[in-house]
């Protein structure tokens, strides 16, 4: 199976979230593991959410990755984003990195795997809505109980010689503050601005985030690694990203007129959460710092989550990397969220590694290196066969 081939073809069928139409694509991919020779059930969600994973769900191993993409405008591109250009070094397009070129290179790997002979240790799920939060994708799966707890790879770009194996946590929430109307030219003697009020929590949450949480032994070691891979190439201290709260007021919008004091003020944030960080506790904090009259809504709350390094999941990735690249390959921990915090609450053993050209994922001329597609594949072949030899010593 040519794995460049695939992932150009599944750059080509349009998977856009939003909306989240992922119904050509699912069937696409159905017919792919059709034809290697793995039953498949297609999961029907509202407007065309569809996920496709294997219909025997009883293997050791889950691999995953997510088949929508960001959306992507057509100025900028050298080529078009769904064009999935092929050339000597590259497969271009929206998805390349994030992440079709891991699905692509899953079913490479499963297809060799199947060739060889063996009987298949492993499940598939490729699902929908990740993008959008997985509230028709991977939730959907695990609210069904159409996956169950195993060891899992998930696709996810990352960098080439370390898996990841845990993310930090994240925190999103709406603040509505309140204030007090009045005329412009009297202001701040009378009136109270509920813009003014937000900009003084948004200078609070300076002070929140230089706060810096301690890590156990290990957690340091991890940290310190994954500083070490993601600086690599420039000079930008990436050690607050991995200790501390990283926070971005998304949205805000506020004020009734510019000659009135504002009565209403929204402020959307998203915050990242590390290690040693509880959500409910800084919740809580937050909610003691701004004005009895504002309103704050959680919408997403989950702590930072951790697969231990020395599972045999871990092990056998970082032993598959090293053998394909020629190096000693450790993991590392990402600052950003993914399918796999929910996996892990659900009692799975997650990972992500996958191929893909980070500086390019949700922008400008996404790509991926065929090159790192095929070492992809190979290294998924070798975990599989790990897995495989487990399988035989248990019969």
């Amino acid at each position: 199976m040519n794995v460049a081939k695939l992932c150009s073809d599944l750059i080509k069928i349009r998977s856009d979230n939003p909306p989240g139409d992922t119904r050509e694509v699912a069937e696409y991919i159905r017919s792919v593991m059709e034809g290697i020779g793995i039953p498949s059930t297609i999961t029907n969600g509202p407007n065309g959410h569809d996920n496709v994973i294997s219909t025997s769900q009883k293997g050791r191993l889950l691999l995953s990755g997510h088949i929508d993409v960001v959306p992507a405008l057509n100025d900028g591109w050298t080529y078009p984003p769904y064009s999935g250009k092929i050339d000597e070094t590259w497969v271009y397009g929206r998805g390349a990195t994030d992440m079709k070129g891991g699905c692509a290179a899953i079913l490479s790997a499963v297809a060799r795997a199947k060739d060889a002979g063996d009987e298949l240790p492993v499940s598939l799920a490729f699902v929908c809505d990740e993008e959008g939060g997985g509230k028709y994708g991977t939730r959907y799966l695990l609210e069904k109980n159409l996956i169950h707890p195993c060891d899992v790879l998930i696709a996810e770009p990352t960098p080439a010689h370390a898996p990841a194996v845990g993310q930090k946590g994240v925190c999103r929430f709406d603040v509505e503050f309140a204030g007090t109307p009045g005329h412009s030219s009297l202001y701040p003697l009378f009136g109270e601005s509920a813009v003014t009020q937000a900009m003084d929590f948004l200078a609070w949450m300076k002070k929140l985030h230089s706060r810096v949480y301690q890590q156990t032994a290990e957690m340091e070691e991890l940290i310190e690694h994954s500083i070490q891979i993601t600086g690599e190439g420039n000079t930008a201290d990436y050690g607050p990203i991995f200790r501390q709260i990283m926070y971005n007021p998304g949205v805000i919008s506020g004020g009734e007129r510019v000659n009135i004091v504002a009565q209403k003020c929204s402020l959307m944030m998203d915050m990242r959460l590390p290690w040693g960080c509880d959500c409910d506790e800084v919740l809580d904090e937050i909610c003691s710092h701004i004005p009895k009259s504002a309103v704050l809504t959680p919408k997403t709350k989950a702590n930072a989550s951790l697969t231990a390094s020395d599972s045999f999941l871990v092990q056998k990735t970082c032993d598959a990397i090293g053998e394909v690249y020629g190096i000693t390959s450790r993991p590392m921990v990402q600052w950003a969220a993914s399918d796999a915090r929910a996996l892990r609450l659900a009692g799975f053993r997650a990972l992500e590694y996958g191929p893909g050209d980070l500086s390019t994922m949700h922008g400008l001329n996404e790509r991926v290196m065929i090159d790192q597609l095929k070492k992809c594949e190979d290294i998924y072949f070798r975990l599989i066969q790990s897995y495989t030899d487990i399988t035989k010593d248990t019969l």
